[in-house]
Parts: C-alpha cells; structure tokens; sequence
C-alpha cells in the first residue's frame, strides 16, 4: 500500500510540473547498475546498486538498494546498504540496514536492529557527555592533606 501511493504521488507530481514546490525525486530502480558518481540538486531515491560517490540534497536508499561508495548529502534515509563513507547533516538508519564503513553527521536516528560496521562522529560540535564532565585538577587543599 506504501509502495502504491509513493507511486501514485511521483504520478501526480510529474503531471503537474507548473507546482516547483512539489520535488521529483530522481529513481534508480530495483534492475539498474550505476558505475560512477551521481550529483544532484535534488532528491535520489535508489533501489538499484550504485558504484561511485553520491552528492545531493537528500538520498533514500531503498530496502533494496545499494552505494558502494562515499555519500555527501544533507539528509539519509538508509533502508538498504551503504558500504563507504557517509558526510551528511541529518542521518536515519532504518532497521533494515546495514552500514558498512564511518558516518559524519548533525543528527542521527537508528533504529533497534540496525547493522553498523564502523563509526558515527558528530560532525562540528562538541559532544555533550565530554562537556559535562567534572573537571579533574589537583587543588592545593587535597595535597595538603596527604
């Protein structure tokens, strides 16, 4: 049912072109074998395998799908497998994913049963946890009282 309304919508927004607030992602279906790099103002959807670095706007990688290869979008929806390294803003790891290589990111979200083989680095800001924690200078007061 999922399937039949995307389906229905990408209808609908290629009739009618006049609306540029309606974006039409770019597809890479299930039997389509890209060997090179994809870049994009725009929305990708794919479903295929892609050999080669991807930039764009926004990039799903359908349940499906596959990027061998690095990733520099601004968002990720991952439902299917990334083998390489990814530089993106917001980050969503379905749990039918598999992530095979490092991640920088702002945000992330993964869902329970998710498959990560390497690291997710916050990009640009410090971490929280470090931030908090106590600092571990000897005062002259504990010295004295040895």
């Amino acid at each position: 049912m999922k399937n039949l309304k995307r389906m229905l919508y990408l209808k609908f927004a290629r009739m009618n072109k006049q609306s540029p607030s309606v974006p039409v992602p770019s597809i890479i279906s299930e039997n389509t074998q890209v060997k090179g790099d994809i870049i994009s103002n725009g929305i990708i959807h794919i479903d295929g395998r892609v050999e080669g670095d991807v930039t764009c706007d926004e990039l799903v990688i359908g349940i499906k799908g596959a990027v061998i290869g690095s990733v520099n979008v601004t968002n990720l929806h991952l439902y299917g497998v990334l083998q390489g390294k990814a530089t993106v803003d917001k980050l969503f790891v379905s749990k039918t994913a598999k992530l095979l290589g490092d991640a920088t990111h702002n945000s992330i979200a993964i869902e329970p049963g998710a498959y990560i083989d390497g690291h997710c680095m916050r990009a640009g800001a410090p971490i929280p946890a470090e931030q908090s924690k106590p600092d571990l200078m000897i005062t002259d007061a504990s010295k004295n009282k040895k």
